[in-house]
């Protein structure tokens, strides 16, 4: 079953130079995206052609054309197709995507469709899960669609807070499909969440902020909405953080049977 395979570490990487701080720290694969803060989008073809180029890792692909919610229009799906034929040809090995129904259900028959165009590639459906009305009948429809993985946080905003939710779907998927907790994990709670949900794919950003070398910094003029801090300051992962959470997966896996 693959709930026993060996820990593996996938590092959310929101630019190249994450992605490049994740291969150094030993992540074993990335989710490439861009616009974090709302919730990721899709990354640009300049960079997912740098992460299959210059890093050593696995490179899967957020699929997501615009921020807000899981149902999306006849152009936006469109877009999301061309985005597939775009990670294939520059090397990825999968793509990370979720699509719903206006029922809180998954939208089946789109979701079929990005399958067949992305195989071989991995498919992962991301937290589009923790919104949808039902997350037992959900997780049998992915099953059912061949999904390779399942990014969660066991439906609430930190994977700790869903940690139950996410045992009892690793427990009901026997190995059908990866269980994959992610949002809100760390060094101090890592191995307490190993323990807690039985997963063996783990999903983390392990950011730190990086402060701008920029001399000149004016500060009447305001460009990030979220915090004028972050024009000159903002955060990338520390491949030390990520190098400490695969320290921590390899104890676990020898103390594995």
């Amino acid at each position: 079953m693959k709930v026993k395979d060996e820990i593996v570490i996938e590092v959310c990487a929101t630019s190249i130079m994450s992605a490049i701080a994740a291969d150094k720290g030993g992540a074993g694969r990335i989710e490439l995206c861009d616009n974090i803060h709302e919730g990721g989008t899709t990354p640009s073809y300049g960079s997912i052609k740098m992460a299959t180029e210059i890093t050593n890792l696995d490179v899967c692909i957020l699929l997501r054309p615009r921020g807000g919610d899981f149902l999306y229009t006849d152009i936006e799906f469109e877009v999301m197709k061309q985005d597939i034929r775009i990670a294939k040809e520059l090397g990825a090995v999968g793509i990370v995507t979720g699509i719903l129904n206006s029922k809180g259900s998954v939208d089946l028959k789109r979701m079929q469709e990005l399958i067949d165009l992305a195989r071989p590639m991995q498919v992962v459906f991301h937290r589009a899960f923790d919104l949808c009305s039902d997350p037992i009948f959900v997780l049998n429809q992915l099953m059912d669609l061949g999904i390779d993985r399942l990014l969660t946080s066991g439906q609430q905003n930190k994977v700790m807070d869903g940690a139950s939710l996410i045992r009892e779907l690793v427990n009901i998927s026997e190995g059908r499909i990866d269980i994959m907790p992610g949002s809100g994990i760390n060094t101090s709670n890592f191995i307490e969440l190993v323990e807690k949900t039985g997963a063996r794919n783990f999903h983390l950003t392990g950011r730190s902020p990086v402060f701008s070398d920029m001399q000149y910094q004016k500060e009447e003029v305001i460009l990030n909405s979220f915090n004028h801090r972050l024009d000159f300051e903002w955060l990338e992962t520390n491949s030390e953080i990520i190098a400490e959470i695969v320290r921590q997966s390899k104890l676990v896996n020898k103390k594995s049977p």
